[in-house]
């Protein structure tokens, strides 16, 4: 028992191989377009949480918000139990003037903003201050929340 195989069924199989390993010429998209939503979502929803502080409650005041600027802004925080953080690095009150003068060196701009805890003493913001314009800064803003009392009484 033998089995004969034509010329034309060979012909007719290399044709079909052919049609079948062709490389495919469009680009699928969607599991691209699907990752990239995702990042996408992660990065909206990390981004508010990347910011570095220190748990600071502030005083309540009535002032409006300063306007915003082109440069980063420069802030020094001080905790309740007396630390001092300037942007994102503890700093120790002995080296925060040598620290500011360089700063100062390097920015245009001589605004800081002072960002201090209620619980802290005047005596102790004021020295503060004093060492921020000792270090350069003579433009210091207050850091408070809103919604503070006003002087005429009324709370807002």
């Amino acid at each position: 028992m033998a089995a004969v195989i034509t010329q034309s069924d060979k012909r007719g199989k290399r044709r079909h191989r052919r049609a079948r390993s062709r490389p495919m010429a469009e680009i699928n998209v969607t599991p691209f377009v699907d990752v990239m939503l995702v990042l996408l979502i992660i990065f909206m929803v990390a981004a508010p949480l990347l910011t570095v502080g220190v748990p600071v409650e502030l005083p309540k005041t009535a002032a409006a918000a300063l306007p915003s600027e082109t440069e980063e802004p420069l802030t020094l925080a001080m905790a309740a139990d007396g630390r001092l953080v300037l942007n994102a690095s503890e700093i120790s009150r002995d080296e925060l003037i040598p620290r500011l003068k360089a700063i100062a060196a390097e920015r245009r701009d001589d605004k800081i903003f002072l960002r201090a805890d209620g619980a802290v003493s005047y005596g102790m913001v004021m020295q503060v201050m004093g060492a921020l314009n000792a270090g350069g800064f003579r433009n210091i803003g207050l850091v408070t929340d809103s919604g503070g009392p006003t002087m005429d009484g009324r709370d807002n």
